[in-house]
């Protein structure tokens, strides 16, 4: 039976969902289930006092009577945790309820979640899968839902980043950086983005721009490399895309902006008075702004994300995580080196 003593994880944990670790970070309290539905399973026993040997932590069986709502089924859900979790070897999980709600076709979901070495107490995750079965809500964010959560994310990046590349023409395994060069973390993430290309040389790397607002020089640094691509094609624009990420520094101000800019595009075999003038005209403005709709239609907040065969990633994570996720997903979706 649910109980309100159940330790629920943050929305952030599940809308991460990349995290190994993330059970054992930000936590915090949810309201409990509503009062005209099964309650929520104990929380297991109390930590003892005195640190004790490690174990798999078991968890408590599911109450059938916390099984009321015709959608999704159990193994809908299981097959979406398996698609965002499976990467995972430390951490399991255990689908306690999927309750109907007030909400015509919304229901509630119910998890345990646990790590294998039993070091991290048990955790609960409840989120709401929409009618129609295509998303969930944690928290205020919405998240592709279902058996293969990423496939549309995919089929949209297939038809529409159209930015330049690297790697395979094919698009079967596909790796999208969608980044801000004015943005420290998407600096960060180059090394990352450098490995991945030496570890994946299977796979298409496409670069989109998505300049964030607060940064003054990035929509112009995004229409310079929009037309660095364009005269010079792709080697060209990521020799001017290193630069500009070396010299990040110098956007900070109009003028330097103006140096930088112009550098990187010299460095690219390039002439800055034309991709200066290029910069300006208004499809080039479009491009730009095509990109940034690109994203918000995938709904990415945040720079740099990697869409992997449209799974979203944090560019910028440690590398042997996101290539360990990336080597999952590659295999999720049959792809052979």
């Amino acid at each position: 039976m649910i109980h309100p003593p159940l330790r629920f994880l943050s929305a952030v944990a599940l809308v991460s969902l990349v995290s190994p670790l993330f059970y054992a970070s930000a936590q915090t309290q949810v309201p409990p289930a509503p009062a005209n539905a099964p309650s929520t399973p104990s929380a297991p026993a109390a930590e003892p006092s005195a640190p004790a040997p490690a174990a798999a932590p078991v968890l408590p069986k599911p109450n059938p009577a916390d099984f009321t709502a015709a959608t999704p089924t159990k193994e809908t859900v299981e097959a979406f945790l398996q698609a965002n979790w499976g990467y995972d070897d430390s951490r399991i999980w255990q689908v306690q309820g999927i309750l109907k709600t007030p909400v015509d076709g919304l229901s509630k979901v119910i998890l345990y979640v646990a790590d294998k070495s039993g070091k991290e107490k048990p955790a609960g995750v409840a989120f709401f899968v929409l009618p129609g079965g295509k998303f969930l809500i944690a928290g205020d964010e919405v998240i592709p839902f279902g058996d293969h959560p990423f496939a549309e994310n995919r089929a949209t990046l297939q038809q529409r980043a159209d930015g330049p590349y690297r790697g395979s023409a094919d698009k079967k395994f596909e790796l999208v950086e969608f980044a801000d060069f004015q943005c420290p973390h998407c600096k960060e993430a180059q090394a990352n983005m450098e490995k991945l290309a030496t570890d994946f040389p299977n796979a298409r790397f496409v670069f989109e721009n998505y300049p964030l607002p607060q940064h003054s020089q990035a929509a112009n640094a995004a229409a310079y490399g929009v037309c660095v691509a364009k005269q010079g094609g792709s080697t060209a624009f990521y020799a001017y895309a290193s630069a500009v990420f070396d010299g990040q520094e110098g956007l900070a101000s109009p003028d330097g902006a103006a140096l930088t800019l112009n550098s990187a595009v010299t460095k690219a075999g390039l002439d800055p008075a034309k991709i200066e003038t290029c910069a300006k005209d208004p499809a080039t403005v479009s491009n730009v702004q095509a990109s940034v709709k690109l994203a918000q239609d995938l709904n990415i907040n945040q720079t740099p994300t990697l869409e992997v065969n449209g799974r979203a990633i944090p560019a910028n994570y440690p590398y042997d995580i996101l290539k360990k996720i990336i080597e999952y997903q590659e295999k999720l979706d049959g792809i052979t080196q």
